[in-house]
């Protein structure tokens, strides 16, 4: 299969300096991002939760897919260029081989969260102090995933 970056490499790219916000939390740009070089790191609130400096990564998706505001802030560390997908509803029903690739990330990750959610339900599952709360949290994040809520 093509590179993201292959088949994405026709369309307009957007760049951005050393601290420029990308895409900020609880707004909504409407646009997909794939990162062609740079570094930028993934804000929730002000706490850092990544840095992400590989080719091909994608960002807004979840905020395009569900049609809601972006989740987290993303903020240039360098310089950064990115291919810009200004209609990307349209984009990903055109172009299927994105659409699979981005299923691809999005199932990935899926499986990365619930197997730590699991592994937590497991630590917690058997506390009868406050920390037996964190169990029922888990089974509920648990309970929605299976039932794709």
């Amino acid at each position: 299969m093509e590179s993201i970056l292959e088949l994405v490499s026709d369309l307009p790219i957007r760049t951005f300096s050393p601290g420029d916000i990308i895409m900020k939390e609880g707004s909504r740009k409407g646009v997909l991002l794939v990162l062609i070089d740079g570094e930028v790191e993934i804000l929730k609130g002000i706490l850092q939760i990544n840095t992400v400096d590989s080719s091909g990564s994608i960002f807004g998706e979840v905020s395009v897919l569900l049609d809601r505001p972006h989740i987290a802030t993303v903020k240039a560390l360098v310089d950064c260029r990115f291919y810009c997908i200004d209609d990307p509803m349209k984009f990903l029903e055109s172009q299927p081989l994105v659409s699979l690739h981005l299923s691809k990330l999005l199932a990935r990750r899926l499986d990365s969260v619930t197997n730590y959610l699991v592994d937590l339900k497991k630590q917690f599952e058997e506390q009868d102090d406050h920390l037996g709360m964190v169990d029922d949290v888990l089974e509920s994040l648990l309970h929605q995933q299976r039932s794709g809520s």
